[in-house]
């Protein structure tokens, strides 16, 4: 279940970002330590730097917090083998979305902003009224400050699945299917309304849920 949910969430976090490996060719750059033909060491860096992310993640899961080296650690192990000098680290430039107005607080801000938003978890998670809600909360966060020049996304992705381990749910796996959806959700978030993308994660958060018990039912043969 455990290499399971590795490859599915490494697969699907980055086809969101647009990364073209499928998921059975995300297995074997993995699981396999083989190349795939036709697609670039980018990509397959993003796979091996998610997994390694991953990883990471499960032993965090025990804690009941999460802290400022925990999402630069995260970002650092993703994105290490793509540019060494930038992983781990904030932004310090200014970045613009694509496909929206919404411009990113300046870089000179990210540090500050970053250490009011872990300081405010506590009362982040009191406030939530659901598990769900606070670890959509911490993605929502994330997403808006923007802390990192590249691989923002995925750290976010990243954080929220750690919100989730640490309250007892499964990992919320969002299907490239849906990424016309997830990114209108979030481009609205970073306008203040917020409301849509909590219900966009929420029944992202059920599906697995309901996933992961299926899996457990063929697992245990019932």
């Amino acid at each position: 279940m455990q290499e399971y949910y590795r490859i599915d969430f490494a697969y699907t976090s980055n086809a969101l970002e647009g990364n073209s490996l499928t998921e059975s060719g995300t297995k074997v750059v993995i699981e396999d330590g083989l190349t795939i033909g036709g697609k670039s060491i980018r990509e397959h860096n993003e796979a091996l730097g998610h997994s390694d992310a991953y990883t990471l993640l499960e032993k965090l899961a025990s804690n009941n917090t999460i802290t400022e080296s925990n999402i630069l650690e995260l970002h650092r192990l993703f994105y290490f083998r793509i540019d060494e000098s930038k992983a781990g680290k904030y932004r310090t430039e200014q970045v613009f979305i694509s496909g929206t107005d919404y411009l990113p607080p300046k870089c000179g801000d990210v540090p500050k902003l970053m250490k009011e938003f872990v300081d405010s978890l506590p009362q982040l998670k009191e406030e939530a009224l659901h598990p769900v809600h606070y670890a959509a909360k911490v993605h929502e966060r994330i997403a808006t400050i923007h802390p990192f020049s590249d691989g923002t996304g995925r750290t976010a992705r990243l954080v929220m699945n750690l919100a989730l381990f640490q309250s007892g749910y499964p990992i919320a796996i969002i299907p490239p299917i849906l990424r016309s959806d997830y990114i209108s959700a979030i481009r609205l978030a970073n306008k203040c309304n917020v409301e849509l993308f909590y219900n966009f994660i929420s029944n992202v958060a059920y599906e697995s849920a309901r996933d992961y018990v299926r899996l457990l039912k063929y697992y245990n043969g019932k």
